[in-house]
Order: structure tokens, then C-alpha cells, then sequence
């Protein structure tokens, strides 16, 4: 069990509060840890008064879970920290038997998954009362098929910007301009990627709607743009092209966090170097301590990496223009001390970044000093193997959407049919011929890879909205049961004989 210096301890609560398997409860002032305690370390990490620490040795009826960097100490009777593993009479178990048979996840007809033809230019029907541009049917394996297109306006769309780069590109929450005005901001990083919101109906309907929707339309179309992050970067991006940062082209993509890459190439690094500090934005990895160097039996080799530390020769880095996106811009800066008992001198300690473009390597003199030597040609090549790991940086974008709304009007007499059709799996919705993903819940919001959709199908009117090309597709006989325009059916033969002559 961890252990508690009652003279620090506030009983604040914190570590009551995040402890995974409620081994903390205060009572009469003072904090008290059961047998359910994992040594899992989150109490430590949350006390703000030093008042929590580990012991240096573990239960003997416990057992060390190994499958995650945690290594939770669970004792017999209960679980781990992730509620997944079980100490039953000295063996870990697996709460629950594997599931074999995946559920249903679909009931869409495959005659329905692709539309008879795209809406790009159909044109619009406004008011949206009147039947869609066009209503259009024909047979798809012996099944009459439906598919209504529209380019409909959009009021409630954006863009996100996937930007695949190590750089810190700013804050999240971070407001982005484009020609000074705001049109978005910084999301959540996604592993490996900066995320950048734009548009959406806030920004549509606000003081710089045009220029947000005008802004969405070109990222669509695939047109470059040149936008700037408060406290941050100036950006020139481009869908399907390598991302430019403050006039800086980004080529690679990290092949994962400090940590992972630790875990993928440890065997060639431990080869070639005694140590080895991966820099990273969200996780350093140090090599002698990670599990993985631990599973070919290597032991710390007493160096400290610039970083905070979470699990097991995982850190957390600081957000930074230097390598590997972190503050470190001096690879003698990733090592923070030595532990003189420790450490042995004469190792080699490799400090590089998670896409292997910048590499660095050290040893300790006999008085312990830290001292830059020359990179081997064993270590260079370790180090590209990394890099020929990653893959090309590029910026994608997903285009969000709704079609509720009056957007349905001209699909059907009673739109809430089209909405349940669409979540029941039985209609189906493309934009400019590209598959969509719906979100669940109410309405029809959706998703759609730009770069999948018809290119160039993106516009923008002055109300301010982003016009879209809209399918729906769906049988005959379920179109006519939500009150489909049928009147307004035409062959398809009739569309295509049209455009020939």
C-alpha cells in the first residue's frame, strides 16, 4: 500500500477523488488506504503537498501486472487500476470472455451504398419546399433504387484540418485568423497531428461569416490557404500537401510518441547505444527504463531525461519549437542529471526525436560529465530506421455537416422519416459521391474525407453557408413510404440520354 505522511496530508480529497479502484477514503481527518491499492502512483501524481509515496517493496501476495506501463501490484481478490485484470488465487484473469462475434453494425442494403449519380451540379432548390433538382431511379440487382441530389446550403458546416507535424503550431483553444479576422481555432491534437477547426455555425452566423465560409469552401476544393494561430504560427496549408509552418515545409509524420517509438525499435537501439532519449511533445521515452528495455534485460543506465516523469521511462514533455516539438532546441538539454551510483562511464546515450531527423549522441567521462561524440555509422543507420518508419507529413481535411432542417423538404413530404431511414441503415447519404459517417443521435450530422469527395464540389453563398453536393439513396419502396416526391421521378436512362445530347 502506498504510504500516507499524515503531518502533509490536507485530506483535500484529490486522491480519493482519482483513484481507478477506490482504495482511499478519508475518515475523521485523516486519509486511509485499503487492500485494493495497485501502486499505481496516481495519489502521488495528484497530492499537491508531497504528502503520498511508494514504498520500495511491493506485497508478497501480490502479483505485477505487465500489461501496460502501470504495473499495477494487485492483490489477491481484486483488480487493477483498468478494471480488466483480476487476481483470482495468485493468476491474473481477463474479467470477461473474448467476443467472437462482433455485433450487427449495419442494416444498409447493398444496393443502396452508392448513389445512381452525384449532385455535383444539380443545382439547388430553394424554397426548400419544392421537390430536389433531381429525383432519380433505376434497378440495382433486381431492387428499384432511388437517389435525390441537391447542392444544398449548409449553414450548420466546417472544416477540421488535420496538419500532420511535430512543430507546437499553439495553444489548443487558440483562435485562428485568416486576412486578421478569426475563422476558427486550435482543437485537441490527435496522435501525430494538430487539429484546426473552421467555420461552423457560430462562425458562419458571426461578424466574419463570409470569410469563414468562403474559407471552408477552398480547403474543400483543395485550394491553399494562409492562415495565422494567436501566440502561434503562421500556417500555409494546402489539402494533400506537406504542411508549411512560419515558411518551414514539414516532411514527416512521427512514427508514434516517444514511448512508442522506445517500443518499436528497441532491439536495434540497445544494438548500437547504452541509452537512448526519444523527445517528444506529449511522451519521452528513456530506453534502459522503458517495459520494453526491461524485456531484453536492460537495466537503468542512471540517466534522467529533461521531462516529467508519468509510468516507467515515460515522460511527459513541454509543448516547444525544438526537437521533436518539444522546449528542448539543444539535444545536451534532453539530459537532465546522473545518477553518479548508477551510471556507468564510457556508455553511449543517443538523444533523438520521434521521426529521426535529428540525432545526437553523448558518453560520461570517468568524472561523470556528459560529453558530445561523434554519431557511429551503426547509430546512423538505427536512427533512419526510424525515419524511414514515418510517414509523409501532409494536411487533411474532414468536411462537417448538417442536412436536417429544411434540407430534407425536397427529399421527402415528411423529413423525420429521411432522418430515421438514414440512422436505421436504410438510406443512405453521400456527399458528391463519397461515403459519409453519421453521427448518432438526433439529426443528420456527418462526415465526409474531402479528398474522396468529386473534386472541386464545394462553393459558398452570402447568407452566410457552404454549399455541398448532397445524395440520398434509398429503395423505391421505402421512398414511397416516407412520403417520397415519386411524381417527380425520372429514369436514369433519361439523365444520361439528356447529357449526351
Amino acid at each position: 500500500m502506498v504510504l500516507i505522511d499524515n503531518e502533509k496530508c490536507t485530506t483535500c480529497g484529490n486522491c480519493v477523488i482519482d483513484c481507478p479502484v477506490g482504495a482511499l477514503k478519508i475518515e475523521q481527518d485523516t486519509l486511509l488506504v485499503s487492500n485494493k491499492c495497485v501502486h499505481c502512483g496516481v495519489c502521488m501524481r495528484v497530492c499537491r503537498y508531497e504528502a503520498v509515496s511508494l514504498p520500495s517493496d511491493l506485497p508478497e501476495t501480490a502479483i505485477t501486472c505487465t500489461s501496460c506501463p502501470i504495473r499495477c501490484a494487485i492483490q489477491p481478490g481484486y483488480f487493477g487500476a483498468c478494471r480488466r485484470y483480476l487476481n483470482i488465487r495468485g493468476s491474473l484473469v481477463r474479467d470477461r470472455e473474448p467476443v467472437l462475434d462482433p455485433p450487427l453494425t449495419s442494416r444498409t442494403n447493398p444496393a443502396i451504398n452508392q448513389p445512381l449519380i452525384t449532385a455535383v451540379g444539380a443545382g439547388t432548390t430553394y424554397p426548400c419546399c419544392r421537390p430536389a433538382p433531381s429525383i432519380v431511379h433505376d434497378s440495382v440487382d433486381g431492387i428499384d433504387v432511388v437517389t435525390v441530389v441537391t447542392e444544398a446550403p449548409l449553414s450548420y458546416s466546417g472544416v477540421k484540418l488535420k496538419v500532420d507535424t511535430n512543430f507546437f503550431i499553439g495553444d489548443e483553444g487558440a483562435k485562428v485568423r485568416r486576412q486578421g479576422r478569426v475563422i476558427g481555432m486550435i482543437e485537441t491534437e490527435e496522435y501525430g497531428s494538430k487539429m484546426i477547426a473552421i467555420g461552423g455555425a457560430n462562425r458562419l452566423t458571426g461578424r466574419n461569416g463570409f470569410l469563414a465560409a468562403r474559407t471552408v469552401a477552398e480547403i474543400c476544393n483543395g485550394e491553399p490557404v494562409e492562415l495565422k494561430v494567436d501566440g502561434g504560427v503562421e500556417l500555409s496549408l494546402q489539402v494533400g500537401k506537406k504542411p508549411v509552418i512560419d515558411g518551414i515545409e514539414d516532411s514527416k509524420m512521427r512514427v508514434g510518441c516517444g514511448s512508442a517509438t522506445i517500443g518499436m525499435f528497441a532491439e536495434s537501439l540497445a544494438a548500437v547505444v547504452d541509452e537512448a532519449i526519444i523527445l517528444d511533445h506529449h511522451v519521452v521515452g528513456l530506453l534502459s527504463e522503458h517495459p520494453a528495455g526491461d524485456y531484453i534485460n536492460l537495466k537503468w543506465s542512471g540517466i534522467t531525461p529533461r521531462a516529467r516523469k508519468s509510468t516507467r521511462g515515460r515522460y511527459f514533455g513541454e509543448h516547444g519549437s525544438g526537437w521533436g516539438g518539444t522546449n528542448i532546441k539543444q539535444p545536451r538539454e534532453a539530459i537532465m542529471a546522473v545518477d553518479q551510483t548508477t551510471a556507468v562511464p564510457g556508455i553511449k546515450i543517443l538523444v533523438t526525436e520521434t521521426t529521426g531527423q535529428d540525432a545526437a549522441l553523448f558518453t560520461l567521462d570517468n568524472d561523470f560529465e556528459i560529453r558530445a561524440i561523434p554519431l557511429t555509422m551503426a547509430v546512423r543507420d538505427t536512427v533512419k530506421l526510424i525515419s524511414d518508419s514515418c510517414q509523409e507529413a501532409r494536411v487533411s481535411a474532414i468536411y462537417t455537416g448538417g442536412t436536417g432542417g429544411s434540407a430534407r423538404a425536397g427529399v421527402t413530404k415528411y423529413p423525420v422519416k429521411l432522418t430515421e431511414a438514414i440512422h436505421n441503415g436504410e438510406a443512405t447519404l453521400t456527399i458528391g459521391g463519397a461515403p459519409t459517417y453519421i453521427l448518432p443521435g438526433g439529426g443528420i450530422n456527418f462526415l465526409v474525407d474531402v479528398e474522396k469527395v468529386v473534386p472541386r464540389s464545394f462553393t459558398w453563398v452570402p447568407t452566410p453557408a457552404t454549399v455541398a453536393p448532397v445524395e440520398y439513396t434509398v429503395t423505391r419502396q421505402k421512398y414511397s413510404e416516407m412520403g417520397g416526391h415519386i411524381d417527380h421521378m425520372i429514369k436514369l436512362s433519361a439523365i444520361k440520354n439528356k447529357k449526351k445530347n
